[in-house]
């Protein structure tokens, strides 16, 4: 298992546009199939997670994940999460596999498959999980690590993204100390790994 940390991309950065299908669209009143960034332009805050299934890193914090995710939409913090895996070589994230763990674990927000790649690459995406958290005017105020644990340690609690999330909730930006993600690396289809990784 290649170990790998996020790329700390530039803060105010805007946030990519995305139009990928969900594999739950059910999760919310939105309708259709894909969910696009626009679809969420109303909620104050957007968390962009890159995420999979079969990720250790994933699993160790999902749960308490979807705990954040559930107390912060109260808030108008909207969660989207994004596989950008390679579904051929790594089935247990297909589009399929997604659905059934969406489904499983009841997700509250958009699970999303990112299969051409493309959106990973344009959020210089390196590793799973992978946090991006952009202010009402979708400018990147906040990226790296939901908190310190990691598998096989201390159970998981999220306090680094609820941190920014509560400061920018009150203030409009973030003073906290932002640290790396640290995860499994996505895994790139053959030939198309991008420089940001390298």
């Amino acid at each position: 298992m290649a170990v790998t940390e996020s790329t700390m991309i530039e803060l105010g950065h805007p946030a990519p546009d995305f139009s990928l299908p969900a594999a739950n669209p059910d999760v919310d009143d939105r309708g259709g199939e894909t969910r696009s960034l626009a679809d969420y332009r109303d909620a104050e805050v957007l968390v962009v997670v890159f995420m999979c299934n079969h990720c250790p890193y994933v699993q160790h914090i999902e749960d308490a994940l979807l705990d954040v995710a559930r107390e912060y939409q109260e808030q108008d913090v909207q969660f989207v999460g994004i596989c950008s895996n390679d579904p051929e070589r790594y089935p247990d994230d297909s589009f399929e596999s997604m659905a059934e763990r969406a489904r499983e674990k009841n997700y509250p927000f958009p699970y999303l498959q990112d299969e051409t790649q493309e959106v990973a690459q344009a959020y210089e995406a390196a590793c799973t999980p992978d946090f991006y958290v952009f202010d009402e005017n979708r400018t990147l105020a906040y990226r790296g690590r939901f908190d310190e644990t990691r598998p096989d340690g201390d159970e998981a609690h999220g306090a680094d993204l609820r941190q920014a999330l509560d400061e920018l909730l009150e203030t409009g930006q973030v003073t906290t100390e932002q640290f790396p993600s640290m995860g499994c690396n996505i895994k790139w289809k053959p030939g198309v790994e991008p420089a940001h990784t390298s």
